[in-house]
C-alpha cells in the first residue's frame, strides 16, 4: 500500500521548526510500518522571497522578528536562538540547498535540511546565502558538498524550487477557509499578488483519498489522516529508544527527544550543544556559530 505525504515547508518558518517533533515521529512511524511504501515529499514554499523589499532598519527588524520567533516558541516548546541576528533575507539559497541534496539520498536530505533550520533557530545567523549554506552543512558526515553546490546551482534545482514555488501558491481548496482556532489554523495565506499555503501543511494521499492537515495541529490529527489515506493505526507508543533517535535524526531537541523516546534522558554517547543533543563529531560543528557567540558545548 502507498502512501504519499506532501510537506509544504521552509528551512526559516518557525512553525515548520516546531513542527519537527510531530514530523520526525510520524516518519519514524510510517517508516517502521510493514507493507507501507512511504513517499515523503518536500515543497519549498520561500517563505522570504527574493522580490521584498530590504528593511530600512535591519537590526530593529531582527529583534522584532526574534520576538515573534519566542511567541511561536511558547507554543511549539521549540527552542530558539538566544539572540537573532539577522531576518533571512531570502529563503532560495537554503532552499535550493535542501533540494540539490535529496539527490545524495533522502536520510542526507533531511540531516542538510535540518542544519539549515538550525542556523536560524539554534545558531542565530539564517543560512541565507552560499556562504552560509557551505558553514551550514559543510562538515555534515557523508555529504558530498562540492556536487552539492553544484547541484544549487544548475538549472534543474533552480527550476524544480520554482516548481515549488508555484505549487505552494496553488492551495487546495480545504485549507482557502479555515475558521477553526488557535495560533496558526492553516489557513492559506493572502499575500500582495498570490494565495499560497500556510507553513507547514501536510498533505496525506493513499488508496482512500487526500486528507489535509494545516498550520500548527495536534498529532493525533496528522495520525487521523493517515488512517483516513490508508486505514493504518498509529498507536501512541514512542516509536524509537534514545540511541535509535539520535541514530536516526544526528541531533535532538528535548521535545523531540520524548516524542520520539518517551523519556527526556538523552543516550549516554550524546553531547548537549545548546539546546540540541547530538553525537561527538557533529557538536564541533555549532562552536563558533557565525557572528553569534550563543551556541556552547556543555558537559554530557
Amino acid at each position: 500500500m502507498a502512501l504519499e505525504v506532501v510537506e509544504y515547508t521552509d528551512p526559516a518558518c518557525p512553525w515548520a521548526w516546531g513542527s519537527e517533533p510531530k514530523f520526525r515521529w510520524l516518519r519514524a512511524k510510517l517508516e517502521a510500518r510493514p507493507g507501507l511504501d512511504l513517499r515523503w515529499r518536500r515543497v519549498y514554499g520561500i517563505l522570504f522571497d527574493d522580490n521584498e523589499d530590504p528593511a530600512p532598519d535591519p537590526a530593529a527588524e531582527a529583534a522584532w522578528y526574534d520576538q515573534f520567533v519566542a511567541g511561536v516558541a511558547g507554543h511549539t516548546a521549540a527552542p530558539h536562538a538566544p539572540r537573532l541576528a539577522w531576518v533571512t533575507r531570502t529563503s532560495w539559497p537554503a532552499s535550493a540547498a535542501a533540494k540539490a541534496a535529496e539527490a545524495q539520498g533522502s536520510r542526507l536530505a533531511e540531516r542538510v535540511l535540518r542544519r539549515l533550520r538550525e542556523t536560524t533557530f539554534v545558531l542565530g545567523t539564517p543560512a541565507d546565502d552560499t556562504p552560509g549554506v557551505l558553514a551550514a552543512v559543510g562538515d555534515l558526515p557523508g555529504l558530498d558538498v562540492g556536487l552539492l553546490l553544484a547541484a544549487m546551482d544548475s538549472e534543474p534545482v533552480r527550476q524544480a524550487v520554482r516548481d515549488d514555488w508555484r505549487e505552494t501558491r496553488r492551495p487546495c481548496a480545504e485549507v482557502l477557509d479555515i475558521s477553526a482556532p488557535g495560533p496558526h489554523s492553516g489557513r492559506a495565506k493572502h499575500l500582495e499578488h498570490h494565495v499560497r499555503y500556510a507553513l507547514p501543511t501536510l498533505a496525506f494521499t493513499g488508496p482512500r483519498g487526500r486528507f489535509v492537515v494545516p498550520g500548527w495541529r495536534p498529532l493525533d490529527e496528522y495520525a487521523g489522516a493517515v488512517r483516513a489515506a490508508t486505514d493504518v493505526v498509529l498507536d501512541a507508543a514512542p516509536p524509537l529508544t534514545p540511541a535509535e533517535a539520535l541514530d536516526r535524526f544526528g541531533s535532538l531537541t528535548e521535545p523531540e527527544l520524548v516524542l520520539l523516546t518517551g523519556r527526556p534522558e538523552a543516550p549516554r554517547e550524546a553531547v548537549a550543544v545548546g539546546p540540541l543533543w547530538t553525537d561527538r563529531h557533529n557538536a564541533a560543528h555549532y562552536v563558533p556559530a557565525r557572528g553569534n557567540s550563543a551556541a556552547r558545548i556543555d558537559s554530557p
